[in-house]
């Protein structure tokens, strides 16, 4: 069973969402439920930090696009974090989803 973690943490209504491990079928549902909590109170701006993500697939990508697409309809800033290089970063440049949202280089 693959394993995923989603941290969440708020300051001044922004929102930030961690996810770090492995987001396939198998997780995404819980996964899903926790980032649906986590701006469920009208942030100003959600970023989602994918720096320790290992693996995502097409059901983790969808989860992406769904957040982007509600966020959007209430008119809040999106931001995701990858590495430069990195696989998840480069599935977010493929799949146009940094179209709907800012896409910033990971710091450290």
């Amino acid at each position: 069973m693959t394993s995923a973690t989603v941290d969440t943490s708020a300051d001044h209504g922004e929102v930030r969402i961690t996810l770090s491990g492995e987001i396939d079928l198998a997780n995404s549902s819980t996964v899903d439920e926790q980032i649906r909590a986590a701006v469920s109170g009208q942030p100003t701006a959600v970023s989602v930090d994918l720096t320790d993500l290992t693996y995502m697939d097409s059901v983790g990508l969808r989860l992406l696009f769904d957040l982007a697409a509600h966020l959007r309809e209430s008119h809040i800033a999106l931001k995701l974090i990858a590495p430069f290089e990195s696989p998840t970063r480069r599935l977010i440049q493929f799949s146009r989803l940094d179209s709907l949202a800012t896409l910033q280089p990971a710091s450290g």
